[in-house]
């Protein structure tokens, strides 16, 4: 009950100061399911595509929508692709 009041008292003050959404998780989680399957139809030229991670504060509560994850190839390298608004 706790987090849905928190979660309203959120929306109540987006809402007052007209601000509008944010999409990055929706971006990131296009971004992250065409990685995954586009690379699979095609070559398999990618070896993992992480989690998308949040943008904590130290406490653990969300600091910005800000999401990233990583992703590595078949060499090892690793990739470091981040959805931010602007």
């Amino acid at each position: 009950m706790e987090n849905f009041l928190t979660m309203s008292e959120m929306a109540l003050k987006i809402e007052n100061s007209r601000q509008a959404l944010a999409y990055c998780d929706y971006i990131a989680t296009i971004i992250q399911n065409n990685l995954k399957y586009e690379d699979q139809k095609d070559r398999s030229m990618l070896t993992s595509v992480g989690k998308i991670q949040y943008d904590l504060n130290e406490y653990g509560s969300l600091a910005s929508t800000k999401k990233t994850m990583v992703v590595e190839d078949i060499n090892g390298k690793q990739y470091k692709i981040t959805v931010e608004e602007v």
